[in-house]
């Protein structure tokens, strides 16, 4: 008897800022809601957006994602004007807000984007608190890592 065959799911993950990473020391994260219009939706669904060069900016009690790209499909209505690095507002909790503003007014922290996905039908981005790292900082990240995988090598070839 075979196995029934089951539907592959598409990817929930629109964008990842694989980056941040590796500039960042991240703390911790927040899932923001995003404000879209219509033809962002449709492009973000054919999965047209980029978050590697954006930032999240905190004005009025209000946090909003600046550099944050999406390109339109030449499919778009022409009765709109599509500005693809729009300011887009994201939508978070009080509390959320108030230890966003107090990290970064008071200790210094950045809030950058690490992942933009579909959630229950609604575009999400996980944004965190991040410090910058330095250069040596980023070459002992590197160092670990490559050391972490050479364990693991050593480790499969032992067994």
């Amino acid at each position: 008897m075979s196995k029934p065959k089951t539907k592959k799911q598409p990817s929930s993950t629109i964008a990842l800022n694989k980056r941040a990473r590796h500039d960042y020391f991240l703390e911790d994260k927040f899932e923001a809601g995003l404000v879209l219009q219509g033809w962002e939706v449709k492009s973000l669904r054919a999965g047209k957006g980029r978050i590697t060069e954006a930032y999240v900016l905190i004005k009025d009690g209000e946090a909003f994602l600046l550099g944050g790209h999406v390109q339109p499909l030449e499919s778009a209505s022409t009765h709109f004007v599509i500005d693809p690095t729009r300011t887009r507002k994201l939508l978070l909790h009080d509390r959320e807000l108030a230890s966003l503003i107090g990290a970064t007014e008071q200790k210094g922290y950045t809030i950058v984007p690490l992942a933009m996905y579909w959630k229950r039908g609604k575009a999400k981005l996980e944004i965190a608190l991040a410090k910058g790292k330095a250069n040596y900082d980023k070459r002992q990240s590197k160092k670990n890592a490559d050391w972490g995988r050479r364990k693991a090598q050593i480790m499969r070839t032992e067994v």
